[in-house]
């Protein structure tokens, strides 16, 4: 396909509908339609922008028939990992063509020189710069929403969808889109850790297009040094030492004080074991004892059996990425785009949107 009316014309095969039928829902009549995909009429920018929107595809894939390395593994692999990488393909999508009607992304992550020890060195040193980040906006980590923090802090979209298990996540980095997706999880501090390790990732600048887990505890993960940076990240930035050290003081850690301080993180008591372990806060068999108790039971010991099924609803509860929600929205309510986009992020119907959005008015004066 070398051309702009070759690549659409693929895309009008491959919806079912009729080139009269596709020409409708993009704003074009049979004539305008059928001159355009003959050559005879160049697609404008809007037709362009309507046809990306309707097909899922980039403006800029339409123009130059460039396929990204994120667009082919979305086509090509299957399962939740497939499942992931289609809502990936389906944000970074809308955040380029968004960001051709003058919304870009506006993310800031934070940089390290690389520095002695390693590549988790290196993560923990990411951590250090990160959790600065956060202090300078005047956020906090200590939050059970922290996929705002992120978002709000560091400019990452950041969506939760529903994946099954056996994925946690992935980090995305294009052109135009930082973007983390996590899938639902019964298990909040597990989808926390994944959270962070992503973060880690993109911040790293770790495999640029794409960056899968599947398992972000599999044990063979370790033997990647980017795994042993992002690990290394997410257990520095979500178990920093100084509270760790304030919190063990010289009379160190009952298995209550433990229990609580796995709540108060938001970590599972094995991370925070084998954090304070690292730290030479507790010995093996005491990092033996503790890991063995569950996140359930952490917050029965604790006290704090309510907040803990709260965070069990949140992590189980899909979410759009924030970000490009608003910003989607923002393009809408400007004119420079359709409401479509905002439908699709939604999970809604386009028609019952507008018809919810415009009858709204009339209600509050009724």
């Amino acid at each position: 396909m070398s051309s702009v009316p070759e690549r659409v014309l693929s895309l009008v095969e491959a919806s079912g509908l009729t080139r009269r039928e596709f020409g409708q829902s993009i704003g074009l009549d049979e004539s305008k339609m059928s001159k355009s995909l003959n050559g005879a009429r160049r697609f404008s920018s809007v037709d362009l922008a309507r046809v990306a929107e309707l097909c899922s595809v980039t403006v800029d894939w339409l123009v130059t028939g460039e396929e990204t390395p994120l667009a082919m593994a979305a086509r090509t692999t299957g399962g939740h990992a497939g499942a992931a990488l289609d809502a990936a393909k389906l944000y970074t999508t809308l955040r380029a063509d968004i960001a051709g009607f003058g919304y870009p992304q506006s993310w800031d992550l934070p940089s390290v020189d690389r520095v002695a020890g390693g590549y988790a060195a290196h993560g923990r040193a990411l951590a250090e710069a990160a959790l600065s980040h956060v202090d300078k906006a005047r956020q906090t980590i200590a939050t059970d929403d922290l996929i705002a923090v992120v978002e709000e802090v560091f400019g990452v979209d950041v969506a939760v969808v529903e994946l099954g298990s056996g994925f946690d996540g992935l980090a995305a980095s294009s052109e135009h889109a930082k973007i983390i997706v996590l899938g639902t999880s019964h298990m909040p501090a597990r989808q926390r850790f994944t959270l962070v390790h992503e973060l880690g990732h993109l911040l790293a600048e770790d495999d640029q297009e794409i960056h899968l887990d599947r398992d972000v505890y599999d044990k063979d993960q370790k033997k990647d040094p980017s795994e042993q940076r992002a690990n290394a990240f997410a257990s520095t930035f979500l178990m920093p030492e100084a509270p760790l050290r304030d919190a063990v003081g010289p009379m160190g850690l009952t298995e209550h004080t433990f229990a609580t301080l796995a709540c108060d993180l938001m970590v599972t008591p094995s991370a925070l074991a084998y954090r304070l372990l690292n730290l030479r806060l507790i010995d093996a068999g005491t990092c033996d004892r503790y890991k063995a108790i569950t996140t359930k039971v952490a917050a029965t010991i604790a006290g704090q059996g309510a907040e803990f099924a709260q965070l069990v609803t949140r992590a189980s509860t899909p979410r759009p990425p924030g970000l490009l929600v608003r910003d989607t929205y923002a393009a809408y309510e400007s004119g420079a785009t359709t409401l479509r986009p905002y439908a699709n992020l939604l999970g809604t119907d386009v028609d019952e949107l507008r018809d919810a959005l415009e009858s709204e008015h009339g209600t509050h004066d009724a």
